[in-house]
């Protein structure tokens, strides 16, 4: 018969028998973690480095911050890097810029990409991002996107045109709520879309013009659509609070 002593006697010296391994890996620094696969067009031998007008730039954006915080610029110099790189960072602009941060490559690799704004392939002469975030998407910005891949000759959302000119994608709020549904070619908002208005943006920008940014609508900024409905008249309360010019 089997004790509680002998049982617990008996376990003991079977986990004694059992050999537990412990398994290590080779420390890595942290460079050798980034998958980067060479391409024609994107690899570290193709040369970069910022034209004399970036370099000024660069200077006065890095002279903004202490000596040993300067590494707080990464973000401002990769934007340059990459308007200066015919809107794409590719890895030598990235090098570039750790470089000239003293920053170890991988950090700046951390950043261009987990922010959006930093594209990683070549796009198009005019990169079109279509908002469908919610407050556009309820005012028609499917019709809008569609419209736009199908005016591009049928393009899906991450596609650039044959002829280069165009690069689409669908991306979230672009902080232009209240002028839904709208886009943003470049650095312009294009606003109070319709099918028609636009198709005639996307043609203005394929012959090589740019047409006004800003709402297509008619109305100057965010104004209510039906006019004003508040401060119309002088206020009311002790003082007078109208600038020289409403007086």
């Amino acid at each position: 018969m089997f004790t509680v002593k002998s049982l617990r006697q008996a376990s003991v010296l079977q986990s004694l028998a059992v050999r537990r391994c412990i398994s290590t890996t080779t420390a890595r620094k942290s460079d050798a973690l980034f998958n980067h696969r060479d391409t024609p067009y994107n690899n570290p031998k193709i040369p970069f480095e910022f034209d004399e007008a970036n370099k000024k730039r660069a200077d006065e954006i890095i002279s903004r911050y202490p000596p040993q915080y300067k590494k707080a610029a990464v973000i401002p110099l990769l934007d340059l890097g990459q308007r200066q790189n015919k809107g794409w960072t590719s890895i030598s602009v990235m090098n570039y810029v750790a470089k000239l941060l003293e920053m170890p490559p991988m950090r700046v690799y951390e950043v261009a990409t987990f922010y959006t704004m930093f594209n990683r392939e070549p796009i198009g002469a005019n990169f079109v991002q279509v908002c469908t975030t919610t407050p556009c998407m309820l005012r028609g910005s499917t019709e809008i996107l569609n419209t736009v891949c199908s005016h591009l000759g049928g393009i899906k959302p991450g596609e650039t045109t044959k002829d280069g000119k165009f690069t689409v994608m669908e991306v979230e709020c672009q902080g232009a709520c209240s002028n839904a549904p709208m886009m943003v070619v470049g650095d312009d908002f294009y606003e109070d879309l319709t099918e028609e208005s636009t198709k005639k943006v996307l043609d203005a920008f394929s012959k090589g013009t740019k047409p006004k940014p800003g709402p297509q609508s008619g109305r100057l900024t965010s104004e209510n659509s039906a006019g004003m409905t508040a401060l119309t008249s002088k206020p009311y309360g002790p003082g007078d609070f109208c600038a020289p010019e409403f007086k």
